[in-house]
């Protein structure tokens, strides 16, 4: 029998952020904090609960990805970052848990069915035809998952009306074989596990997409001082970086008889339009006499381009007259307000002014 949550939130001094404290995820999620410039430091490795020397306010507590989202929910923590997956399973549309940022571009995968290959499910090429040929009252459809919150929304929601969950630890993949169960729901990635054990996935049977997530406890953000201006900061930096990193910066020498003649040549590309267009500045070199003087008629241009189109936007650039062209990376794109700090201040029904950020 589930506990019943607390009608207000645990006292405390200082506010709380979960982290998954094993696997893949918690290495990508430390490496994001990291380029956010935002270091976890534990004293003791084998502590659970560390700092980030940038926000001295926040405690960071290491945690099951299962039990970031309980704590979550209850209020023992403040903000997590998990997998959407475990947010939709563990949190099952609990109004208390508030998704900051949903799209922090690690951990991507996808919940969906896997079907045998062979045997009575090899005419098998949709949801349709599972559910055509497979939920009968009398032989309910065995569906083995992990994720039974989750797989009943789903069947529900199509159709289903015979479907029978059931539970495995791990190697799900064996189970159709085994004859445990008759197909699979779990996450996926590349497809390779699924191919190796003589499964597939289906037309429609995708059931969700998943990566790593920003959750916030709704009361904790209303009540909790600081705790906004603080998810202001992480959305930030989170968006700066994630943003800046779709980008290379181009550095290159033009020739031109004007800052806007080189603009003009640049603008007529649309690989080098950049975010807001070209930046042009004259080159200075060192005269005879040992001092700067500018060089008439030749040009520095700088401009953003996305990474996919790197080496077209290189072509590009030497097709107009460009040369010495430099490849920068970008750390950060500060651009105006985060959008998903203005939607978070619509789910909570504030105004901008309700919360002085600095």
């Amino acid at each position: 029998m589930p506990l019943k949550k607390p009608t207000s939130l645990p006292e405390r001094d200082t506010l709380r952020m979960a982290l998954p404290s094993k696997g893949r995820m918690a290495e990508d999620t430390l490496q994001l904090l990291r380029d956010c410039q935002l270091n976890v430091v534990k004293p003791n490795p084998r502590q659970y609960v560390a700092g980030i020397s940038q926000l001295p306010e926040l405690e960071v507590w290491f945690q099951r990805a299962t039990d970031v989202v309980r704590k979550l929910a209850y209020g023992d923590v403040d903000l997590g970052i998990v997998g959407a997956d475990m947010v939709a399973e563990i949190g099952a549309g609990d109004p208390d848990l508030v998704v900051v940022h949903d799209g922090l571009r690690f951990g991507q995968c996808h919940l969906a069915l896997g079907v045998p290959n062979t045997g009575r499910f090899a005419g098998v090429e949709s949801l349709d035809d599972l559910r055509a040929r497979f939920d009968r009252a009398e032989a309910p459809l065995r569906v083995v998952t992990g994720y039974h919150n989750v797989a009943q929304r789903f069947f529900e929601a199509n159709g289903f009306r015979h479907v029978a969950l059931l539970s495995a630890d791990g190697a799900l993949e064996a189970a159709p074989a085994m004859g445990f169960a008759d197909i699979i729901l779990d996450l996926v990635s590349s497809g390779v596990t699924l191919r190796e054990n003589n499964l597939r996935e289906i037309e429609g049977g995708r059931v969700m997409s998943s990566q790593g997530v920003l959750v916030a406890n709704r009361r904790a953000l209303l009540q909790r001082p600081r705790l906004l201006e603080i998810v202001h900061e992480l959305l930030e930096r989170l968006d700066a970086h994630l943003s800046a990193n779709e980008f290379y910066s181009l550095v290159a020498n033009m020739r031109g008889e004007s800052e806007a003649q080189v603009a003009e040549l640049l603008l007529s590309s649309e690989l080098l339009g950049g975010l807001q267009g070209p930046t042009i500045s004259p080159v200075i070199t060192r005269g005879p006499d040992g001092r700067g003087a500018v060089q008439h008629g030749f040009y520095a241009a700088q401009v953003c381009v996305p990474k996919k189109q790197l080496y077209p936007a290189i072509k590009e650039i030497r097709k107009l007259g460009g040369s010495g062209v430099l490849t920068l990376p970008i750390m950060y794109i500060f651009d105006d307000e985060p959008r998903r700090w203005h939607s978070l201040l619509e789910t909570l029904n504030l105004a901008p002014a309700d919360v002085p950020v600095q």
